[in-house]
C-alpha cells in the first residue's frame, strides 16, 4: 500500500527572527543555539530544521517510528528525540529528571496525576517551566481562541502567580462529560428478567435482589454477583450523587466547600452500602480483586453491574452485542430528590510543559498549537493518510478504514500514533467518522450519555491551584486523611465497624477533626473564592 505524505508547500506569511531563548537549568538535547525564524502561521514553523527532546509515558510502540510523528517532522521542520520510559515507571522516571536537573525540552502528556498542579506551582517558581503567557498569545493561535471562548478554561490553567506553566486537554466529544467510565447493566440479564434501567434507590435494590436470586445468568447455580468492580474507587462516584453527593472529597455548595465524608449524607452512603455488601449484593471481594479480576468475571457473565469505559471491554461482548448494555441511571431518593451526577470540568491539566532548558521556546508553542485545532485533532488521533485511513474515491471523497485497520483495529491505531491511551495536549474533538456514517455503537454512547448523565451532570468542585504555603499545609494532611477514609470505608461496609453506632461515628468525626480536617476546608475555601474571582 502507497504512504502518502501530509507535507505540503505552504508559504511563511508570518515569520519572525529569534535567538535560541530558552534554557538555564539543566542540559537539553537540543542542537546548539542558533537564529532560527518562527513562523507565527502556516508550515514549515522554522526556516531550519532544529532538534527537541521530548519525554512521555511509552504506549507500548517506537514514537520514532510512528508515521504521524515522522510526518510532522517534515511538515514543521521540528525533529525530535525521545524518551518514553513504560508508564507504570513514567512517575518515577519524571522524578528523577526533575531532581537530577538533566531536563529534556518539552514535558509530554504526563497527566496531572505525575505533573501535579502543586508540582507546577513548585517547577514554574523555580525556574525549571516556562512560563506560557506570552507564547500563547503569540504563537498559539488555536488554544489562544479556547482560551478566549472560554475564561474558565484560562482560570483552570492560571496559578496563583498569574502564570500558566502547564497545558490542558479540551475535551468536546460525546463522552467529555464523563468523570470516569460509567456503570453498566449486563443487559442479558435485564432481559432475562424483564426489568428496566431503575431510576430510584429502592428500584436499584429491588433490582439488584433479583440479580442475586433469580438466575438471570441461565446457569441454573448460585454464582451471580450483582455489583463487582476493582475497588470501589471507579464505581462509588455514581452511587454517591444518591446521597447528594458529588464528589469524595471537597465540594462547593452554594459557595460553601465541605468535606464529604463527613456529611450525614456520607453516613447514609456507608449504611446503605454495608446493607448491600452484607447480603451478597456487592463482590465480597470488592476491595482486594484488581481490575483484571473483575473482567474475568465478567467474561464469565456472573456480574451485573460494573465500571468500565465501554461495556464490551469487561464482558469481552462484541460492540454490537454492547448495545443492550444499559448505562446506569442516576438515582433519586429521599436524600436526592432531584436527579444529579458527577459531571467532569471537560479539562485534563497537566499534559504539556515547556522546561528552562528548551532553547526553542516559540517554535516548541506553535508545534504543540496544531493538536488544539479541529484538523490537529484529527490527524493526531488517527496519523496521515495511507496507514489508518485513506480516500475511497481520491482525495475529497470519503474516508475509509485500510486493511490494516479493519483486521487490527486500535492496537493498529497505537502503532500510527502516541495519540492512545495517555493524556495528551489538545482538542479532544468530536470526529467525523470514518466511512462516512456514525457506527450504531457511537449513536447509542452519544444518546446514552446525553440522556442519562448530560441534563443532571453537575461539576463539583472548579478546577483550582493552590499557594505554596498551602501546599505545604496541606502536605501534612492530605495524605492522613485519604488513608483514613480508604480504610474506615472498607471497614464500614464489610461490617468491621457499625457505622449506625453514634459513639463510633462520632470517633471517625473527632478523628478527622484532630487530622486537620477543618483546616483542610479552608484551604480549599480560600482556592475557590480565588477561582471565582478570577473567573469574573
Amino acid at each position: 500500500m502507497q504512504k502518502k505524505t501530509i507535507v505540503k508547500s505552504l508559504v511563511l506569511s508570518s515569520v519572525l527572527v529569534l535567538s535560541a531563548c530558552g534554557g538555564g537549568n539543566g542540559n537539553s538535547g537540543s542542537d546548539d543555539a542558533q537564529d532560527v525564524e518562527v513562523a507565527t502561521e502556516g508550515f514549515p514553523i522554522v526556516d531550519e530544521e532544529i532538534t527537541l527532546n521530548l519525554m512521555a509515558p511509552g504506549t507500548g510502540n517506537q514514537w520514532e517510528s510512528m508515521p504521524t510523528m515522522t510526518e510532522y517532522e517534515e511538515l514543521t521542520g521540528i525533529n525530535l528525540e525521545y524518551t518514553t520510559p513504560p508508564m507504570d515507571d513514567f512517575g518515577t522516571r519524571f522524578n528523577l529528571t526533575f531532581a537530577s536537573g538533566d531536563l529534556p525540552d518539552i514535558i509530554f502528556a504526563p497527566g496531572s496525576d505525575v505533573l501535579t498542579p502543586a508540582l507546577e506551582v513548585d517547577y514554574g517558581q523555580q525556574g525549571l517551566l516556562v512560563p506560557l503567557n506570552d507564547l500563547i498569545e503569540d504563537y498559539a493561535p488555536n488554544l489562544n481562541a479556547l482560551l478566549d471562548e472560554n475564561p474558565e478554561l484560562r482560570s483552570s490553567i492560571t496559578t496563583p502567580d498569574g502564570n500558566i506553566y502547564a497545558l490542558p486537554r479540551v475535551n468536546e466529544g460525546d463522552t467529555a462529560i464523563w468523570p470516569i467510565g460509567p456503570l453498566w447493566y449486563n443487559g442479558s440479564w435485564l432481559d432475562a428478567l424483564d426489568e428496566d434501567v431503575p431510576e430510584t434507590l429502592d428500584e436499584f435494590y429491588d433490582l439488584m435482589v433479583r440479580f442475586r436470586d433469580d438466575d438471570p445468568n441461565g446457569t441454573g447455580q448460585n454464582d451471580t454477583i450483582p455489583i463487582s468492580n476493582g475497588g470501589l474507587e471507579n464505581a462509588r462516584i455514581w452511587f454517591l450523587s444518591a446521597f447528594d453527593l458529588n464528589s469524595w472529597d471537597v465540594e462547593a455548595v452554594d459557595g460553601e466547600v465541605r468535606y464529604n465524608p463527613t456529611t450525614d449524607n456520607a453516613r447514609a452512603y456507608y449504611e446503605y452500602f454495608t446493607k448491600l455488601y452484607s447480603e451478597g449484593i456487592v463482590d465480597q471481594e470488592i476491595f482486594s480483586q484488581s481490575d483484571e479480576m473483575k473482567k474475568a468475571k465478567g467474561q464469565q457473565n456472573v456480574i451485573g453491574l460494573f465500571t468500565d469505559y465501554f461495556s464490551f471491554f469487561t464482558t469481552g461482548r462484541s460492540e454490537d452485542e454492547a448495545l443492550n448494555d444499559p448505562m446506569f441511571m442516576p438515582l433519586t431518593s429521599e436524600w436526592s430528590p432531584e436527579r444529579s451526577v458527577a459531571g467532569s470540568p471537560r479539562i485534563a491539566r497537566g499534559t504539556f510543559a515547556i522546561t528552562s532548558a528548551n532553547q526553542y521556546p516559540e517554535a516548541t508553542m506553535r508545534w504543540v498549537d496544531q493538536m488544539y485545532s479541529e484538523e490537529g485533532a484529527e490527524y493526531f488521533d488517527r496519523g496521515p493518510e495511507g496507514y489508518y485511513w485513506e480516500w475511497e474515491d481520491g482525495e475529497g471523497s470519503t474516508k475509509i478504514y485500510t486493511e490494516e485497520a479493519e483486521a487490527e483495529g486500535e492496537d493498529y491505531r497505537g502503532t500510527i500514533t502516541p495519540f492512545y491511551g495517555i493524556n495528551t495536549p489538545g482538542l479532544g474533538a468530536q470526529l467525523p467518522p470514518i466511512g462516512g456514517e456514525e457506527s450504531d455503537f457511537t449513536v447509542f454512547i452519544r444518546e446514552s450519555t446525553q440522556n442519562n448523565l448530560e441534563p443532571y451532570a453537575e461539576v463539583a468542585f472548579p478546577l483550582v491551584y493552590l499557594e505554596q504555603d498551602e501546599i505545604d499545609e496541606l502536605q501534612s494532611i492530605q495524605g492522613d486523611v485519604a488513608t483514613y477514609i480508604e480504610e474506615q470505608e472498607a471497614q464500614f461496609i464489610t461490617g468491621q465497624m457499625d457505622v449506625s453506632d453514634d459513639a463510633v461515628w462520632d470517633n471517625y468525626l473527632s478523628t478527622l477533626e484532630n487530622m486537620g480536617i477543618e483546616r483542610y476546608v479552608e484551604i480549599y475555601q480560600a482556592a475557590y473564592d480565588r477561582n471565582q474571582q478570577a473567573a469574573e
